[in-house]
């Protein structure tokens, strides 16, 4: 059945050429494009062709494309204009086997060929490697800026590590920016007014200084209003405003030199949102949240969240039974989110704290060129920096009033000073200073972990303002170099080495919520009230949760090369090595309140609940960051076959080992099942193409088949808020096809289309924290009342549903707990209770029932995530001549991209449908090209599509975070360049 699938697809590809966009021919023009990353390196000369050659960089020479025996797609800067890539999105749309879609935690991901950044956590590497002239960044903003004045983008498939200076096992995405032009002065700019207010303005600058020096200065400023509409206060959110500049100094002293000096800076400070709607088919036991289904209009059921069940009548009662007035509800009452609307259009929401959002970035970058003769050198070097920092409304909804709680009324009336709670008074005077009807104050994310008890406080509001801040900043600095042979006999050689050093500071998320501040106050006062010399008025330490990395320090080098046989005129063998060693330190921990712990005189970590694995010599007793240290080495290669048949055709055949590093988990709470580490992945990947010119230049058609022995895929999962990364094996092939087709000079076809299948395979089991009792029928699951995670308690061999639903009524009842329920959608029940009391309460009558984190379930056979089966695409254009010169060109693409799951565990609540994106324009361009006015539209049909998921912690309700396409944009623009 494989092999039928596989060959089906190649003949769909290759005899029906699906069409994509233009990626790899500058359709504007006839004439080759020669990079100039170094003189010193001839650039082919062009072929008489209608669809043109564009040179490429991507075996650090510059060759034709149609000469390199590799999967590339490149876009020249006029391609990006044309097709309107100004972003990843855009990008991603118009490449075969290749998705891009935001994540959570500020971060992103590109896919390519199913292998993508499925790993979550600052000792993650990159699957696919970004290079900013061919500079490697661990950590980039690039992908929230705006493609601008780039000479060209060169996407590159596969495993790469013996030609790049970082490890990758997807491929590489190499941005190249133009440089200064030293044959004279020239100058370019637009600028765009569209919808949503949008004002766009690029522009470049290019100055010669002498025949040897030259500068060339390109900015950007995009500024609009928001694409999300708030019907809590009528406001438009997710909108930008950014700016980036570059500036380029380059030295031609001879023929044979060139130093290329490159700075860039990026900025931004607006509401953009990292999350744009969150979906949910609500739980109404509250065990679950959402129901494992679908994703639905709706709310997360607010009783199973981590503010809800710790301020809860039920988990006061456990802690102390005259605690239980003072309880903001009980998890048999209310849902918190009663009569909440979801409104049903992914760009409508109803919050009641807006986004905010910076971002920065600085590179530096040196680039050195000589040719020897027989050998040249190359050599990139740089320092980059960024930084981020951004909050957003956690569950995207608007809590319910807190003016007539009866907790709160408790708390006013009997925590003032005399009253029959005297030790509460300073918990009343901080979050109710003016009784429940004057609003309740709640903690800022506050870096010191004191919050609102600090004097760290976001205000007093009407009802909680549930809210999250991510944040981290970077730097790094690196230095590669390589030199390349050019002799004239059978051997030539590339040789290089790379060292890269990273720094992560401040990588933390923070939640936030008034039930946490509220059972920080309460929990930590009550007990500390029984300790003498405490005193009344003391809190549990961080009154939110953060999840914090404090440092995280990669030291990597490697050394790579590769050797080229020339057998004859038409054949050659390319072999190469790459030894890579990476050493990975990280300080860490995790801090939410404990409430058997109160804060004491020891300090304010004094009481934190992180699972640390060690603790502060200096003061005993006192929890520290949980410091660990890895590393790791492996050595890899390629080998590559190509056979030319004649200057138009290319056959090639390769293998190639890919690798990447493994990594530190983040510390969780002790009591859940989660390795500490996680391991690397290695690929060997194996590939057959050709690129094919037809027609004395009319055709262009290029084809690649591969398949992926995968080991150790690295994917993340929500466990305790923290994402923690498993590891699985996987086979993956598939077969992509690219061409461009242009009868007439005057008319421009370009189409591409891949077709790929991915397949969990090694017996891999997981458990799937949306169905944590793995679809089994006879379980029962638990919420519990703790910690808000969920655990499972499933029968043994001798024991039965009923045993189990038994068990757990009789248990929670003897704490004030009800018996299990049925659980809609899951086949099962559940229930609320605490899992350690069930765990020790089934041992010491030893039950056949076993109480753990969940039932693992099967993965064999199972999709991988971010890989659509077909992905195709289209574009046509036709340019339109006039008299004295004048021309209107108009253009259209069809981009679709096929449905995918957004999980391994591949249930229907994960499937992603598939989607298509219609971009269109017309432009009339002066005479020479001095001046031109163009008129688009992207997204034609206003597609909502969703490009990427992501499922919310069991602590926060197991909702839906979904990531979509830009909605409909339309404007016009007018440009010039001389």
């Amino acid at each position: 059945m494989k092999k039928f699938e596989l060959l089906a697809a190649s003949a769909i590809v290759m005899l029906a050429a699906i069409p994509a966009a233009a990626q790899t021919a500058d359709t504007t023009s006839s004439q080759t494009t020669a990079p100039t990353n170094g003189p010193g390196q001839e650039a082919p000369s062009a072929t008489d062709s209608n669809v043109g050659d564009i040179v490429i960089t991507a075996q650090r020479q510059s060759q034709r494309l149609q000469d390199v025996p590799i999967a590339v797609s490149a876009f020249t800067a006029q391609n990006l204009e044309k097709q309107q890539i100004v972003n990843p999105i855009a990008l991603q749309q118009t490449l075969p086997n290749v998705t891009f879609t935001k994540t959570g935690f500020t971060s992103s991901s590109f896919t390519i060929r199913g292998i993508g950044d499925l790993c979550v956590g600052a000792t993650c590497d990159q699957a696919t490697a970004i290079h900013v002239n061919d500079m490697p960044l661990t950590s980039t903003r690039l992908f929230e800026s705006e493609f601008f004045d780039l000479e060209r983008v060169e996407v590159l498939r596969g495993p790469q590590g013996t030609l790049f200076g970082r490890n990758a096992t997807s491929g590489v995405v190499n941005f190249i920016s133009a440089k200064p032009d030293l044959s004279g002065v020239h100058a370019a700019g637009e600028f765009e007014y569209g919808n949503f207010d949008s004002k766009r303005a690029r522009g470049m600058f290019n100055l010669p200084i002498g025949d040897t020096l030259g500068i060339r200065v390109a900015g950007t400023y995009l500024k609009r209003d928001g694409y999300t509409f708030n019907t809590y206060d009528n406001s438009r959110i997710d909108g930008r405003d950014l700016y980036s500049l570059r500036g380029t100094l380059s030295w031609e002293p001879n023929a044979d030199t060139r130093i290329d000096l490159i700075g860039y800076y990026f900025h931004e400070k607006d509401n953009r949102s990292r999350i744009q709607k969150q979906l949910c088919h609500r739980d109404p036991t509250g065990v679950l949240g959402c129901l494992p289904d679908t994703k639905g209009f709706e709310t997360t059921n607010g009783l199973s969240t981590l503010a809800a069940v710790l301020t809860s009548t039920e988990f006061f009662r456990v802690n102390n039974a005259a605690l239980a007035p003072f309880a903001l509800q009980s998890l048999y009452g209310t849902d918190p989110y009663a009569g909440v609307v979801n409104p049903t259009d992914v760009r409508t929401v109803r919050i009641d704290y807006n986004p905010t959002y910076f971002a920065d970035e600085e590179q530096y970058t040196a680039k050195i060129f000589h040719d020897f003769g027989p050998v040249s050198f190359n050599f990139t070097g740089g320092y980059a920096r960024n930084s981020v920092d951004s909050t957003v409304d956690y569950n995207l909804a608007v809590e319910g009033s807190l003016a007539t709680n009866a907790g709160l009324a408790a708390l006013n009336a009997f925590g003032r000073t005399g009253g029959a709670a005297p030790f509460l008074n300073g918990v009343r005077q901080t979050l109710i200073p003016n009784g429940p009807a004057g609003g309740v104050c709640q903690s800022a994310a506050d870096p010191a972990n004191v919050g609102v008890y600090g004097g760290n406080s976001i205000g007093c509001f009407g009802q909680s303002l549930d809210f999250d801040r991510s944040r981290i900043q970077n730097r790094q600095f690196s230095a590669e170099a390589h030199i390349d042979s050019s002799f004239d006999g059978p051997f030539n050689f590339l040789l290089g080495g790379i060292y890269l050093d990273s720094l992560s500071r401040n990588n933390d998320y923070f939640v936030n919520a008034f039930g946490l501040d509220y059972a920080s106050g309460i929990l930590g006062a009550a007990s500390s009230a029984a300790i003498p010399g405490v005193g009344g008025n003391a809190f549990l330490g961080s009154p939110f949760y953060r999840n914090d990395t404090k440092r995280f320090r990669l030291k990597s080098y490697g050394l790579f090369g590769e050797t080229y046989f020339t057998l004859n005129n038409r054949t050659k063998l390319t072999l190469g090595l790459r030894y890579n060693h990476d050493q990975k330190t990280v300080q860490a921990r995790n801090l939410t309140l404990n409430v058997l712990t109160p804060y004491a005189a020891g300090g304010i970590e004094n009481g934190l609940n992180y699972s640390a694995i060690d603790f502060d010599p200096t003061t005993p007793g006192v929890q520290d960051y949980a410091r660990r240290a890895v590393s790791f080495g492996r050595l890899t290669g390629r080998a590559v076959f190509d056979y030319k048949i004649d200057d138009d055709k290319l056959l090639y055949a390769s293998y190639s080992r890919g690798y990447k590093s493994g990594g530190i988990n983040p510390p969780v709470a002790a009591s859940f099942s989660v390795p500490t580490t996680f391991a690397p992945e290695k690929v060997d990947a194996f590939e057959i193409g050709s690129k094919n010119t037809f027609g004395n230049g009319t055709l262009r058609l290029n084809l690649t088949g591969f398949y992926y022995k995968y080991k150790g895929l690295q994917l993340s999962r929500i466990v305790a808020r923290t994402a923690v990364n498993d590891n699985v094996d996987a086979n993956i092939y598939g077969v992509e096809a690219e061409a461009v087709i242009s009868p007439v000079a005057r008319f421009v076809v370009n189409m591409n289309a891949s077709y790929l299948k991915t397949e969990i395979t090694g017996n891999r089991a997981l458990i799937n924290p949306r169905l944590p009792s793995g679809g089994r029928s006879d379980t029962v699951i638990i919420k519990d009342i703790t910690n808000a995670s969920n655990c499972v308690v499933a029968p043994t061999t001798g024991g039965s549903a009923a045993l189990a639903n038994g068990f757990v009524s009789t248990v929670n009842t003897a704490i004030g707990l009800r018996g299990p329920t049925a659980i809609a959608g899951t086949g099962t029940t559940g229930a609320y209770g605490i899992c350690s009391v069930l765990q020790s309460s089934a041992a010491a009558a030893a039950l056949p029932l076993t109480v753990t984190d969940g039932i693992p379930v099967g993965l064999d056979g199972n999709k991988l995530p971010q890989a659509p089966t077909y992905k195709w695409a289209i574009g046509a254009q036709y340019t339109i001549d006039f008299a004295d010169g004048w021309s209107v060109v108009p253009r259209a693409d069809l981009n679709y991209t096929g449905n995918f799951s957004a999980s391994v565990f591949n249930l229907n609540i994960d499937r992603v449908p598939g989607y298509e994106v219609v971009n269109a324009q017309i432009q009339v361009n002066a005479p020479d090209d001095r001046f031109y006015l163009r008129a688009f539209v992207q997204n034609l049909t206003d597609n909502d599509a969703i490009t990427g998921q992501a499922v919310a912690d069991q602590s926060s309700g197991l909702y839906t975070n979904i990531f979509t396409i830009e909605p409909r944009r339309y404007g016009a623009a007018v440009g010039f360049k001389f």
